[in-house]
């Protein structure tokens, strides 16, 4: 049997470990030499002071989040083996609800890898790791994952700032195949494309597949506008569900070139300006235009705790803002995917925004990421997206 260090928890620590969750905290452990001796990312066996088996995971003596549990059994094999169980689990859960080959195959802990994300794109695989475990074991991840899907490209998209806190170096590059300027996806029947190696995140954002689909039923005859556009996932979706008229809106001229591409592909017309969201929505107050429904998905305005309370301002200026161009009897979509505000503040935030817009308000509609960002049930701190979809008088 593979034999792990063994790292200790303080006396009547481990709480949240003890009911499941695969987190546990550096001031909850015995943080003694031989423990700051292992190197970051080392795999270790996880025991209570009382010799309760918490399981096997990696450990970074420099991070807050000290262990991450992987396996509820001590000493538990971590290798190319081990992936492949892991990712046949999740291919599995995500054939159950799509047909193509197009969504988010691993998030994290919701699948039981923390450190990890991969998105599919068919034949394309862009894969994510944020943690200096995980960046030790990804040898073992790719021999795994092409095990169980033989990719022809694998890119890395290890730039998150998040890695710094691990003591990761950011890089993106291609595992496996060459890196491509950009890919096509079909997504709810719509054709889009993404920058897999200079875009956000991943290159795409699958967690708002549903959301799109949602707001494309409300654009169906009506005026749209769309900020924060990205690539246009909102907005040729509106555009191809029969939209009125859609004006689509990012600071970024690449995602705005992804976005006409996309609208070129679909068939179908869209009014793209660059611009900052917030200085253009001021600017179409005052010259009193109007959209029946509009919708705001902006980036995170809460990056870490410290940004909190600046960041809730930002959401409720953006409520705010955006309510003042939503016409009678429209509907306004806000988004966050800030893990740092909890749902309660972000609807808060939002609902004083639309009230000194003097709008009245009726919430209609709430909804997170798709099933293919699953929730690991003892962390629901890792449902980050928030959607809130309003009717305006």
């Amino acid at each position: 049997m593979t034999r792990h260090p063994v790292i200790k928890l303080r006396p009547k620590e481990g709480r949240r470990a003890r009911g499941g969750a695969p987190w546990i905290f550096s001031n909850e452990i015995v943080m003694d030499p031989a423990a700051k001796a292992l190197p970051a990312g080392s795999i270790v066996t996880v025991q209570g002071d009382d010799g309760v088996v918490f399981g096997t995971g990696y450990f970074n003596p420099a991070s807050l989040i000290a262990i991450r549990l992987l396996d509820p059994k001590a000493d538990a094999a971590i290798g190319a083996a081990f992936f492949s169980a892991a990712l046949r689990r999740a291919l599995a859960r995500r054939e159950a609800f799509y047909d193509a080959p197009y969504y988010r195959l691993v998030h994290a802990e919701g699948d039981g890898l923390p450190g990890l994300a991969i998105d599919r794109f068919d034949d394309l695989c862009s894969v994510q790791v944020t943690t200096a475990g995980m960046e030790k074991l990804t040898p073992d991840l790719l021999a795994a994952l092409d095990d169980v899907l033989a990719p022809q490209t694998v890119v890395l998209r290890n730039d998150a700032p998040t890695r710094s806190l691990e003591g990761l170096d950011l890089y993106v590059r291609a595992a496996k195949g060459a890196m491509p300027d950009r890919i096509s996806l079909i997504e709810n029947g719509v054709r889009y494309f993404a920058d897999i190696g200079a875009g956000q995140k991943t290159g795409w954002y699958f967690d708002q597949r549903d959301n799109h689909a949602f707001m494309a039923k409300l654009a169906k005859g009506r005026t749209v506008l769309d900020a924060y556009c990205y690539a246009g996932g909102f907005g040729i979706a509106a555009a191809k569900s029969g939209a009125k008229a859609v004006t689509a809106i990012d600071s970024s001229q690449a995602a705005l070139t992804l976005a006409e591409e996309a609208a070129a592909a679909n068939s179908v017309k869209a009014q793209f300006v660059k611009a900052d969201v917030f200085e253009e929505l001021e600017r179409l107050a005052a010259a009193s235009e109007r959209f029946d429904v509009v919708i705001a998905d902006p980036p995170p305005f809460v990056k870490s705790r410290k940004d909190l309370e600046p960041g809730a301002k930002a959401y409720r200026k953006l409520a705010r803002l955006a309510a003042a161009v939503v016409a009678p009897n429209g509907f306004l979509f806000l988004a966050s995917c800030s893990h740092n505000i909890a749902p309660e503040r972000f609807a808060q935030e939002c609902a004083v925004g639309i009230s000194r817009a003097g709008r009245r308000a009726a919430l209609i509609h709430q909804a997170g990421a798709g099933p293919d960002h699953p929730v690991h049930p003892m962390l629901p701190e890792t449902a980050y997206l928030k959607a809130l979809v309003y009717a305006l008088d």
